[in-house]
């Protein structure tokens, strides 16, 4: 028998990767899980990702919490890491419960993660306290990311930014050149490597190389997701092929 679990997603206007990275991640697992995911999504409008734009795009969350309940989901997703940090630190727990409270007026509760308090729960799952990271945005909105992770307790102790503030382009930068970017980082002293901190950059298909390559656990926003949306669905967190922290064996 299969089951049948709908996901919702609330994406940026302007974003085309976490519509493909998290459909691919759990689309490829094994036969044997008895599993099927269709996926839904509602836009909130955003083409540049600057702090004006952040902050009217995040206002739109709410109207797609609604919309996406209206469909019954199982499960609802915030893509939009930045979208999150640049209302401040531990502003994913303000949004996690308030979106899921919309759903519950909805009569149709379902739960919700954000990318953003994906990647920080990843962070303590892993016991990451020294990372690693590359993020495609301007240095200001990097900054941001910084500071959110070290609010949380985690040291960043290397990072490299982009300077790429056009959503549509970072959708298009060339994932081959991540692993040369972290080559050029200090990993040594880190745990854990962020190979993407927006879920618009592509990097699902180099996440085990990097993995292989840097000898410490490789992730992103859009693996940190695709961890939570299986385990708020109380399924196995394994994906074969994504990192470590999708290989089955992380605690919840």
């Amino acid at each position: 028998m299969t089951d049948s679990f709908r996901v919702g997603l609330i994406v940026p206007s302007s974003n085309v990767t976490m519509e493909t990275e998290i459909p691919a991640m759990l689309n490829s697992r094994p036969d044997h899980f008895g599993e099927q995911f269709t996926f839904h999504s509602s836009r909130m409008r955003m083409q540049s990702v600057t702090q004006e734009e952040l902050e009217r795009m995040d206002e739109q969350s709410e109207r797609s919490a609604t919309l996406l309940s209206d469909a019954n989901c199982d499960v609802l997703a915030y893509a939009c890491l930045i979208g999150i940090m640049a209302q401040g630190a531990g502003y994913h727990e303000e949004s996690e419960a308030t979106l899921h409270q919309r759903t519950v007026e909805n009569d149709a509760e379902a739960p919700v993660v954000t990318s953003a308090g994906a990647l920080v729960r990843a962070l303590d799952r892993l016991e990451a306290k020294k990372v690693t990271l590359i993020a495609p945005y301007i240095e200001e909105l990097t900054r941001t990311v910084i500071d959110y992770f070290e609010s949380s307790g985690v040291e960043v102790i290397d990072y490299e930014t982009l300077e790429c503030p056009d959503n549509l382009e970072v959708a298009q930068l060339d994932q081959r050149n991540l692993i040369d970017i972290a080559d050029g980082l200090d990993t040594d002293d880190s745990d854990a490597l962020v190979l993407s901190s927006c879920v618009q950059m592509p990097s699902l298909n180099s996440i085990q190389a990097a993995e292989d390559r840097f000898g410490l656990p490789v992730f992103s926003a859009a693996t940190a997701t695709t961890y939570e949306i299986l385990d708020r669905l109380g399924l196995s967190t394994q994906v074969v092929g994504a990192g470590r922290l999708l290989d089955g064996g992380v605690n919840r």
